[in-house]
């Protein structure tokens, strides 16, 4: 059975972003006079699409993730606001479950031109915050390889860090994710009595995705419930957010190849 299409009032926006921080939403003389740009940081979101069992939209990882990173902006102090690029939405994927997925070498590269652009704009602190389980290696990696390619200052935060994770095995959060997405779209989620599960790729052993057992929480439960469970993710990014930014810069600069 498909999921209910969203009211018109309960359509999430197709930007979910904090006016103060959101990139896209200045002109070019202004980021290109913004203050202190050594010390603000740029946050990458990343977020693939997948079904993950839950019963909700293959964009689950997005809508999470924006409305979390936009939350965690509104409560970081002004001095110390980042900057928020729009979501790199064709990552990694490791099973047939992903939709629009790219191979690991294609993300690698995606990344490494969004961040070349942001050093070319002089900002030297980027922080790779992802929602999909699936590119927590290869944000380790890209992070290590701009860090020697750039002389960036690299951080990553992971949404299974956060108290929200999509890992199919190792997660003990998906009730919770689920509540905070039935909530976020305004409907319940769709029934699913069967497997969701594709052949994984090489590496990624087996993990099949499945679909929750135990009945859903229904829809005013999970806007009762759901809004509390997004805030205290958002408030631990919120903080990390400020140490990064408190962060002392490199010491030592490597010249960039």
């Amino acid at each position: 059975m498909s999921a209910p299409s969203p009211s018109p009032a309960t359509t999430p926006p197709l930007c979910v972003a904090d006016d103060a921080t959101f990139w896209p939403w200045f002109s070019s003389p202004v980021i290109g006079a913004w203050p202190n740009r050594e010390a603000t940081v740029v946050v990458v979101p990343l977020a693939g699409m997948a079904d993950w069992g839950l019963g909700h939209p293959l964009d689950a990882e997005e809508t999470v993730l924006l409305h979390m990173i936009r939350d965690a902006c509104r409560q970081v102090p002004g001095d110390r606001k980042p900057l928020v690029l729009p979501p790199l939405r064709f990552v990694f994927g490791a099973d047939s479950t992903c939709a629009f997925a790219v191979d690991q070498p294609a993300a690698h590269a995606f990344i490494a031109e969004v961040a070349a652009s942001v050093a070319a704009a002089g900002f030297r602190k980027v922080v790779l915050v992802n929602a999909s389980p699936w590119s927590e290696e290869l944000c380790s990696a890209a992070a290590r390889d701009l860090r020697v390619s750039r002389g960036l200052q690299m951080f990553q935060v992971h949404l299974s860090a956060l108290g929200l994770d999509f890992h199919p095995a190792r997660s003990r959060s998906r009730r919770a994710l689920q509540t905070v997405l039935t909530a976020l779209y305004g409907h319940e989620p769709a029934p699913c009595d069967h497997g969701v599960a594709g052949q994984a790729a090489a590496g990624w052993g087996t993990e099949p995705v499945t679909p929750l057992e135990g009945p859903a929480a229904h829809l005013e439960q999970a806007r009762s419930e759901g809004p509390a469970l997004l805030s205290a993710a958002a408030a631990r990014l919120a903080k990390l957010l400020v140490d990064i930014r408190d962060y002392p810069p490199l010491t030592a600069k490597l010249t960039p190849v």
